[in-house]
């Protein structure tokens, strides 16, 4: 989810069109640099000669050798020396040819060369002088400050049939004793190192996710990793996050003398780390004690008392995210987020968790992926959390049915999770992003790992109903109304948040008929509860178009879903599916359109009922007719929010009954004379 819901701790070196767009726009002046002849290394040539497998016409470049060597100096000093080499097999692959190397105040990069190996004629070479330094893309803030910053090289002559390659070395001062090192990527890989060298007597624990155990060659203190041939990874619409797929191995490692203060090997000490960090900072001051007076003065129980400052933190609170360094994970203290207003996730959860404090309420950090998948319930600890929400303590049985992201925790009892980043979700509910999703719950004793709660599809809901009129011309009229909650309301709000025209106001109902419809004109339309995120968005609209109904002969067939589509076309496609499907969250829409049959007419044929209930999902639609008046009906429920691939083919056999029901029609006859 890339929104200021969640704040990224992790900069991605950029692999797809848009990001590395946006490089080379920034390096124009790299671009510039002339090539220059230079003998590429002895280990990109032992490469460039060996006898590749044939690939497909999706395959943009192949990665022939990479080797990562960390040498762990002590608990607060790391080097790191990168080779990478890739063959480049069609032109998309040029954005190989463009290196990126993220660094900030805790990191150096001492040096950083690229060479090309060319299909015909000699070796280019690109010194560490002809890059140059960046405000690192997708960081957002990184063109204010100088902390954060990218090295960026391009590497001349990154042409299909070409080999590239590039080397860096970094010193680092690590934020924890952990290292994640990714052997599988987008393009094939046929072999691949990792290498850690660790001070005498120090210790390390490895963990594999998606990919089988492999024991490293060990000499002394030096162990190395290597895996060859690995597959691409081919992104899929709607897949798991790349971190919940991919192959990577997780080393945690361990001075001789003990567990450091920046060392962990399990999720209750993951807590414990992240509670040092956070240690102190959640104190009211004086001005934080004297707002939660005020905003709690005029209210009549102890849950007016949350949802005043909920509200506080969530719309008063402005969200900023600089993150350098250990400020990805350490939050600012509640008192200068106060007194400046401002503050990324973390920061927020820390200022709503010294004010709920002040009305004797206890509320605990949780850490967690806003991607559904990145993060199981076999995930080992590391740093693989990009946002901050949190856990409140609540009454066992509170009185209220506006509380739904409870759940009953073992040590805590009953807690509410709140999002105070998600400004357009209401207190006592979380967006489908969030919902069996796995977070670490941070407590004095320690991390917990659990799963939030799923909320039930009817708390993520569209409900539409529309009366309308069909004269004998194939001419529609009449009007809808339509309620939305949940991410469903979140969603237009966070769209018509900064719109102040009226006109521009109803651009969704105009997407809406246009996606359903030709030739309409909206005659009104009106927008409820824009900015109340505790009540249902309402869209209100009347419209009329123009040959709705079709002629066929003395025939009208009339298509008795008036708008609206839950059909889709992502599993229409012709290689077989590799990833499960991840639905946004749990829903329920339903759909009701009344149309008056026109004058001198009678319905000769309606469409079947629909009755499809696949486990994960189900579908249900009927038309009727009674008394002149058209009723059609329908129900659409997510169920699941995670379809597994083998059931793919249910998933599209689901959409196509879908897609045929949206199409079907009702047939009038003239009545007969």
């Amino acid at each position: 989810m890339t929104n200021k819901w969640c704040c990224s701790r992790e900069w991605p070196v950029p692999r797809n069109k848009q990001s590395v767009g946006l490089l080379l726009t920034m390096v124009a002046a790299v671009l510039a640099v002339p090539a220059m002849a230079g003998d590429a290394p002895q280990w990109m040539h032992a490469r460039a000669a060996t006898p590749l497998p044939a690939f497909d016409d999706k395959t943009d470049a192949v990665m022939l050798y990479s080797e990562t060597t960390v040498n762990v100096q002590s608990a607060d000093k790391l080097k790191r020396t990168v080779r990478v080499a890739y063959k480049i097999l069609r032109p998309a692959g040029r954005e190989y040819g463009t290196v990126v190397v993220p660094f900030d105040s805790h990191q150096k990069v001492n040096y950083l060369h690229g060479w090309c190996i060319p299909a015909q004629g000699k070796d280019f070479e690109v010194k560490d002088k002809d890059g140059m330094e960046v405000a690192l893309p997708a960081v957002e803030g990184s063109e204010l400050i100088s902390d954060v910053k990218a090295k960026v090289l391009r590497i001349p002559a990154a042409e299909p049939g070409n080999i590239i390659g590039y080397e860096y070395e970094m010193d680092e001062q690590p934020m924890v004793l952990q290292e994640s090192w990714r052997f599988q990527e987008r393009s094939p890989v046929r072999e691949t190192h990792y290498t850690l060298q660790l001070p005498a007597g120090w210790e390390y624990r490895t963990a594999w996710l998606n990919a089988s155990e492999l024991k490293p060659s060990v000499s002394g203190n030096q162990s190395q990793w290597v895996v060859n041939d690995v597959k691409g990874l081919r992104p899929e619409d709607e897949m798991p996050p790349w971190s919940g797929v991919a192959g990577r191995l997780v080393v945690s490692f361990f001075p001789s003398s003990g567990a450091a203060a920046n060392g962990f090997s399990n999720w209750q000490e993951m807590g414990v780390w992240y509670g040092n960090l956070t240690r102190g900072r959640t104190d009211a001051s004086p001005e934080i004690k004297q707002k939660v007076a005020a905003l709690t003065a005029s209210a009549n129980s102890q849950m007016d008392k949350m949802r005043a400052i909920a509200s506080f933190v969530q719309h008063d609170i402005r969200y900023v995210a600089i993150e350098l360094g250990i400020g990805g994970w350490q939050p600012h203290a509640a008192s200068d987020v106060f007194v400046h207003r401002y503050g990324d996730c973390k920061d927020k959860a820390t200022l709503m968790n010294a004010m709920l404090h002040e009305i004797g309420v206890q509320s605990y950090y949780v850490s967690i992926n806003t991607e559904r998948g990145a993060i199981t319930a076999s995930t080992p600890a590391h740093l693989g959390f990009n946002h901050v929400i949190l856990a409140i303590k609540i009454p066992e049985n509170p009185a209220d049915s506006s509380l739904i992201a409870t759940m009953q925790d073992a040590k805590l009892g009953n807690i509410l999770f709140f999002d105070p980043t998600n400004e357009y979700t209401p207190f006592g509910q979380i967006g489908g992003y969030l919902q069996s999703n796995y977070g670490l719950l941070v407590t004095p004793q320690g991390g917990e790992l659990l799963e939030l709660p799923k909320q039930a599809g009817s708390t993520n809901s569209i409900v539409r109903s529309g009366t309308l009129a069909l004269d004998a011309s194939g001419k529609l009229t009449g009007s809808v109304h339509e309620m939305r909650m949940g991410d469903r309301a979140a969603y237009e709000r966070r769209v018509l948040r900064d719109v102040s025209k009226n006109d521009d106001r109803i651009k969704p109902i105009e997407n809406l008929l246009a996606g359903s419809m030709s030739n309409f004109r909206i005659t009104k339309a009106t927008v409820s509860n824009l900015t109340q995120a505790d009540q249902p968005f309402g869209f209100d609209y009347t419209f009329e178009a123009d040959n709705y109904a079709k002629n066929a002969g003395n025939l009208l067939l009339v298509r008795p879903r008036i708008v609206g589509s839950k059909a889709r076309a992502t599993l229409e496609t012709k290689d077989p599916r590799l990833f499960p499907i991840e639905f946004e969250g749990p829903a329920r829409d339903t759909d009701r359109f009344e149309i008056s049959v026109p004058t001198g007419y009678e319905v000769e044929e309606l469409p079947p009922p629909v009755d499809a209930d696949y486990g994960f999902a189900s579908y249900h639609a009927k038309t009727e007719v009674k008394a002149g008046v058209i009723a059609y009906e329908r129900t659409f429920e997510v169920k699941e929010l995670s379809v597994p691939a083998a059931k793919a083919d249910e998933l599209k056999r689901f959409y196509r009954i879908i897609a045929s029901d949206e199409r079907n029609t009702v047939v009038l006859r003239p009545v007969a004379k």
